[in-house]
This record gives C-alpha cells, sequence and structure tokens, in this order.
C-alpha cells in the first residue's frame, strides 16, 4: 500500500507541476520516494516466489524516475505524477515480457506482455504465435486469464489494417498477428492502494499473465530465427 501522504503528493505534483514547487516540496518528495520503492519491495516479495523469473531483481530494477524525458515531447512537465512499477526478468537493451502496476489518479491500471516490441522482437513473437497459435489460444481462454483481463488490449495504433508481410490472410491465427503489441490491463480505482491487502491483491491478478509472459519470452529468447 502506498500512504495517503503519499497519494497526496501526486495529486498535488500533478496540479503544480514545476520545478518551484518541486524544490519547496522536497522533503515531501523523499518521503514518496521511500514509500514508493517499499511498494516495489513489498511486490517482490509477493510476486518472486509465484514467478522465479523474478528471483534477481532488486528494487532499483523495477522503478522510474520521476523526471520525465521532454526532449521530443509536446508536453514540456518536468515531473511525472504518477507511480509506475516494473517486473521482468529483461534488462537494459534485453527487452522481455513482465508485469506492470500504474498507480494514478483516475487512470490506475495493472498490466502485463510486452509493450510495443521492436522490429526483431516482433517478428520472433509473431513467428511463436504462428507456429503454436494453440498454445496462445489456450492461455486467453484459462480461467483467470479470462475473468481479469479478457483478452489482449486492441487500438488503432497497435493492430495492423492487413496481414504482416510473410502471413496470409487466412491464417488461423491471423488477428493475433496483426497486433504490433502484447498486452493485457485491468483498471483499478486509486483508493486500493491505501488498502493493506493491496500488494497481495494485485499480485493475485497478475500472476494470470505468467503463462502470457512466458510464450512470449520462449519467442524473444530463442537464437533461431
Amino acid at each position: 500500500m502506498l500512504s495517503k501522504e503519499s497519494v497526496q503528493f501526486l495529486d498535488d505534483l500533478n496540479a503544480n507541476n514545476n520545478r518551484e514547487w518541486f524544490l519547496d516540496n522536497k522533503k515531501r518528495y523523499e518521503t514518496f520516494k521511500k514509500d514508493y520503492q517499499q511498494l516495489v519491495g513489498n511486490f517482490l516479495d509477493v510476486m518472486k516466489p509465484l514467478d522465479p523469473s523474478l528471483e534477481l531483481l532488486e528494487v532499483k530494477n523495477c522503478t522510474f524516475r520521476i523526471n520525465r524525458d521532454i526532449r521530443f515531447s509536446k508536453d514540456k512537465t518536468p515531473y511525472k505524477s504518477h507511480v509506475g512499477i516494473w517486473l521482468s526478468s529483461g534488462s537494459k537493451g534485453n527487452n522481455r515480457s513482465g508485469y506492470y502496476v500504474h498507480i494514478e489518479r483516475n487512470k490506475s491500471f495493472i498490466a502485463g506482455g510486452f509493450y510495443c516490441p521492436e522490429a526483431e522482437d516482433l517478428k520472433k513473437v509473431r513467428k511463436e504465435i504462428a507456429f503454436f497459435y494453440d498454445d496462445l489460444e489456450a492461455i486467453l481462454q484459462e480461467k483467470n486469464f479470462k475473468k481479469e483481463f479478457g483478452d489482449f488490449d486492441r487500438n488503432e495504433s497497435s493492430v495492423l489494417k492487413n496481414p504482416p508481410r510473410g502471413y496470409e490472410k487466412d491464417h488461423p491465427a491471423i488477428e493475433f498477428l496483426k497486433l504490433k503489441s502484447f498486452e493485457a490491463s485491468q483498471k483499478f480505482d486509486i483508493s486500493e492502494v491505501l488498502k493493506k491487502d493491496f500488494v497481495t491483491t494485485m499480485s493475485k491478478k497478475l500472476i494470470a499473465l505468467k503463462p502470457l509472459n512466458d510464450f512470449i519470452n520462449r519467442a524473444v529468447t530463442t537464437d533461431e530465427f
């Protein structure tokens, strides 16, 4: 769980997203940062026994800096007013599928999978789907996954209009092969983060994504291409 003070800090930062206010509230930020790191540690304590691939992760591997990268963004606000937690066996320059927790007023959600993979990884995932689409179908139809996440997230930017190069339009897995991103998510109210069982509750939901993560990571770690 996060403290009420940390949630309030995020709300206040959202309303006062400028360097002057941030410097005036540096002590509040330091308190928030400790709370954030403790929350990540709690997730690791619960998730590691459920997914051994996370065993080597430390808190520093799963957190994000509060400073935004504004170099190529029209939005020049300097700070992130949300909490992000990323649990994955991947490393810098070595992307993998994983679990994500996003905490923000009116925009909180949990998610998992492989978000917008690079071209080489995307080809590997599609090849895995093409040959083992029955495995993927079984994963998406599994009771807990269906209950918590339903299906892959789909929108105009994440789905091709036409089949990808090298695949026929009548391929039995064509609707999966047209995806450019492979993630599933579930929204929740930010009030949930104040509950003592927040980490346990969300971890039980997230672990339903493990078979999907295993499937994708199997694809991107293969040497065959």
